[in-house]
């Protein structure tokens, strides 16, 4: 038969009432200073390179600009636990740039026409280096090629059609 369970014990007294006290807060008698949120500017920051030191100087050099820190994304690769990329998004307070919608669709009809000025340096560059990136090889046959190898000045001359009779 089990034991019955024995009830819990109350304390004679009840507890004292705790009291309160105010701590002193780092920012306490200070005026605070109330603004109505302005427009803000943001500013993204793309780090392909994603370590401690790129980190710190994209943080120190675009805070000494006087843009705030508002957070950083993180691009991961599946298949390591570093991250590949990083966008560090900044803000400040201040209008917003100004678009000329007109000027971005004639930059967008020449790019259309006469193609991007990226693609075009890519296009000049590989006609520039087309000789020795990629050497026009005549074809040889391996003996050809052997010969060549060998420090020989004239191949032999190909024989075609030659059979060999067998000696009696």
């Amino acid at each position: 038969m089990p034991t019955p369970k024995r009830p819990g014990r109350k304390s004679q007294k009840p507890s004292p009432p705790r009291r309160r006290t105010a701590k002193k807060r780092s920012g306490a008698g200070r005026a605070v200073r109330v603004t109505s949120p302005g427009p803000l500017q943001y500013k993204v920051v793309e780090l392909s390179t994603v370590d401690e030191g790129a980190l710190e100087r994209t943080l120190n050099e675009w805070t000494a600009k006087g843009w705030n820190l508002d957070g950083i994304q993180f691009a991961m690769r599946e298949s390591s636990k570093r991250p590949a990329m990083a966008f560090i998004l900044f803000t400040r307070e201040g209008d917003a740039a100004a678009h000329d919608e007109d000027a971005a669709r004639g930059r967008l009809l020449r790019m259309s026409e006469t193609g991007s000025p990226t693609a075009a340096l890519a296009a000049e560059h590989a006609r520039e280096h087309a000789e020795w990136a990629a050497p026009r090889i005549s074809p040889l046959s391996a003996h050809e090629r052997l010969a060549r190898l060998a420090g020989l000045d004239e191949p032999e001359p190909r024989e075609e059609g030659l059979t060999l009779e067998p000696e009696e």
